[in-house]
């Protein structure tokens, strides 16, 4: 049951990371880091949640592997554009 859990997070992650990839390639780095980092993300977040779970809930299971990929994607995500300079107040 594991072994199903693992592979379907790790495949979980990799959709997510292609999906970022896909929408949002002009503020990520590299596309291999970003396939990295979000399969990564959905196995820590799939080992955290077996962990803090029973094991057999599967579902909960590839929630928390998706937000946790997609925590981890959110960091690798530049800002668009220029940086807008604020003025402070005199």
């Amino acid at each position: 049951m594991m072994l199903i859990e693992a592979l379907g997070s790790a495949l979980l992650g990799l959709v997510l990371a292609g999906v970022a990839v896909h929408r949002l390639s002009h503020r990520l780095p590299t596309r291999s880091l970003v396939l990295a980092t979000g399969t990564a993300g959905a196995l820590f977040g799939a080992f955290v949640t077996h962990t803090a779970l029973d094991p057999g809930n599967i579902l909960l299971i590839l929630l928390g592997a998706a937000v946790v990929s997609v925590a981890s994607l959110s960091l690798l995500l530049r800002p668009s554009g220029r940086l807008r300079r604020r003025s402070a107040p005199a």
